[in-house]
């Protein structure tokens, strides 16, 4: 069962993945020439899509690690590594709002791309569903709750996308951008924590 202290953890963590913040000008971009009703409609379905999308992956990345032999301390430092890789393109990159409304000019008919995935259902989301829940093998209540936790990220973020029109004159675009490069901070000491922890896990550090 998890602590207080491990569920907070968690759905910072996933708050961080998710960013639902900086989905914003993505959505804005791909609904831009949209009434209120289908940019409504939009952010539904992609929201719904990034649902089903993570917690397959809370299932099944459990499957795939059981299945290759894979040991936790192994998977959590290579995704320590690949969460870290991710935190740094969202600090000193272009910013994954600017590179994914490149990606909205070309697919605005859509809001599976790139609304839903890599916008909300970005990779790191879905290597972090993964290394949270498999800390318990196939604990069914450990994924119920990672699961209540994204799914309220995941609400917030559907909060977020209806009122996209009036929350984005409140902070602009560089507004969304600064708290996404803040939000790679987090993500990366999230990274380095990971990694840490596995280290200890095998000996390589001591407790701490």
């Amino acid at each position: 069962m998890l602590s207080p202290s491990q569920v907070l953890q968690e759905f910072i963590t996933l708050w961080v993945v998710i960013d639902p913040i900086g989905t914003l000008p993505v959505f804005l971009a791909v609904t831009r020439n949209m009434s209120e009703a289908e940019r409504h409609a939009v952010a539904r379905r992609a929201v719904l899509v990034s649902f089903i999308v993570l917690g397959l992956f809370i299932v099944l990345g459990q499957i795939v690690l059981e299945a290759l032999g894979l040991p936790l301390p192994a998977f959590q430092i290579a995704g320590g590594i690949v969460l870290f890789l991710f935190s740094l393109t969202m600090i000193f990159g272009s910013g994954k709002p600017q590179s994914e409304i490149d990606e909205a000019d070309r697919v605005r008919e859509t809001s599976v791309f790139p609304v839903a995935i890599p916008s909300i259902a970005s990779p790191g989301a879905m290597l972090a569903v993964v290394i949270l829940t498999d800390n318990d093998r196939f604990s069914v209540i450990h994924q119920s709750i990672t699961a209540a936790l994204m799914g309220a990220v995941l609400l917030v973020t559907l909060v977020i996308l209806l009122l996209a029109n009036p929350l984005h004159r409140l902070i602009g675009t560089t507004g969304a951008m600064v708290i996404s490069r803040v939000m790679g901070m987090i993500l990366a000491a999230v990274a380095v924590d990971a990694v840490l922890k596995a280290l200890v896990t095998i000996g390589a550090l001591p407790q701490f």
